[in-house]
């Protein structure tokens, strides 16, 4: 799937997209990423249907083909004003080469990650925001990433990892120690992650904070 080079990609859309896309300032986006469709991660589509009502246009919104249904389901309505387009290959969004695989997001089912792969440069980086417990082989496109941002609830999680859905801080760090990506971002943060706290992390590993940009590359 080829799409224009201009335009805005927006991966998730939140109960708080509105918000989020003021923060941004942002007047609308071009086409969405929806990784799965639990409620902190799709509560927000209407809000985008709505906006796309209006301004009379459509909203391209691109998912593994499991996560539309659950979706429509929800929020049947939404498919009037926003099309959703199934992840079945790779999709091309300017230079960059997207696509997505299922990963383990352990007593809440599953998720999916998206890589993204610079068609000129070969940067490639990937965003995970509900995983745990990966498999080898759901780990393997992590390895040598130049950025990976993976979502982290707690410093320490203290109950048994059966009963978990997301990785800890201190399994992120031992996962990017394994991995070796350049760079690695913590995102999905709970109320038990003070991001002032730097020093709990290796050179390497941030927290992502509001309104934060990363410059992917040249």
């Amino acid at each position: 799937m080829r799409e224009p080079v201009s335009g805005t990609t927006w991966i998730d859309c939140g109960p708080d997209w509105g918000r989020q896309m003021e923060d941004a300032g942002f007047r609308s986006v071009d086409r969405m990423l929806i990784t799965h469709a639990h409620y902190d991660h799709i509560g927000g589509l209407p809000e985008w249907y709505d906006a796309c009502r209006w301004t009379d246009k459509e909203g391209l919104t691109y998912c593994p083909a499991e996560v539309i249904p659950e979706i429509t389901a929800r929020f049947p309505w939404v498919a009037s004003r926003l099309r959703f387009i199934p992840m079945e290959e790779s999709l091309v969004l300017g230079k960059w080469v997207v696509r997505c695989f299922r990963v383990h997001h352990g007593r809440n089912g599953y998720s999916y990650a998206f890589e993204f792969i610079h068609s000129v440069n070969g940067y490639r980086w990937i965003y995970c925001s509900d995983a745990i417990d990966l498999t080898e082989e759901q780990q393997r496109p992590f390895y040598g990433a130049d950025l990976v941002i993976l979502g982290t609830s707690f410093v320490k999680e203290p109950y048994p990892i059966h009963t978990r859905s997301i990785y800890d801080v201190e399994e992120a760090i031992e996962l990017f120690e394994r991995w070796k990506p350049g760079r690695m971002v913590l995102t999905h943060l709970s109320h038990d992650i003070d991001v002032n706290k730097k020093d709990v992390l290796p050179e390497g590993v941030q927290f992502a904070v509001t309104g934060m940009s990363i410059t992917l590359c040249d």
